[in-house]
């Protein structure tokens, strides 16, 4: 209790066991003492109480030896994002291009001239490409013209194509020996020609079959 209240009090006792005889402006006047003396009274009391419950709230808001409690993180509820299903699937160690419900058989770039893998897009089409010898197995210095051109580019600049395989229809599913691109027999190429819009998303995995190349053949 602070030494103003207390006084107050102690003057306040003091008055009621000795009040001496006054007239009635001497009553008046006394009254009017004891009347202030309660409101500094009051005044001093709701001052503590108001201190104490601002006390109270420091010390609860995390003041001098306070205890705070973390509120965990909330997880986030999202599922992570996947990626679409891919129109074209190509295994290059079964030598097959899926698409449509339709398998193809296909040649793959020899092993110095390997076929990328990953996940690719179509950028560009065309139905009819010159190419040189080394695309389709043939002599560098040669020219051809390929049919049902699909070009393909991954997200890293990588690219490689499927083409009609003209050269030769026996060699896809049996062998390997392009400069990378996928060869198909020339009416598959045409039929995934037909089918595959630019944007489209081809899926390129495995490696081309430990097996002999085909014999460049001769002009």
């Amino acid at each position: 209790m602070s030494d103003d209240l207390t006084t107050g009090l102690r003057e306040l006792a003091e008055s009621a066991e000795q009040v001496p005889p006054l007239s009635g402006a001497g009553i008046r006047h006394l009254a009017q003492r004891r009347r202030r003396r309660r409101r500094t009274i009051t005044a001093l009391g709701g001052t503590a109480a108001v201190a104490a419950v601002a006390l109270a709230l420091v010390l609860n808001l995390g003041g001098s030896g306070a205890v705070r409690q973390d509120v965990p993180a909330k997880r986030p509820t999202s599922a992570p994002t996947r990626q679409p299903a891919p129109d074209v699937e190509v295994d290059l160690s079964s030598r097959r291009l899926v698409a449509g419900g339709r398998s193809m058989p296909l040649s793959s770039g020899l092993a110095r001239t390997p076929t990328p893998t990953g996940r690719m897009t179509v950028v560009s089409r065309d139905p009819v490409t010159v190419v040189t010898g080394a695309v389709v197995g043939r002599p560098h210095d040669l020219r051809y013209k390929v049919p049902w051109v699909i070009r393909l580019r991954a997200d890293d600049g990588t690219t490689t194509a499927v083409f009609g395989m003209i050269t030769d229809e026996t060699v896809p599913g049996v062998y390997d020996f392009t400069s990378g691109w996928i060869g198909l027999r020339t009416a598959d190429a045409k039929w995934l020609y037909d089918r595959l819009p630019t944007g489209s998303v081809v899926d390129i995995k495995g490696h081309a079959p430990a097996a002999p190349a085909w014999p460049t053949p001769s002009t």
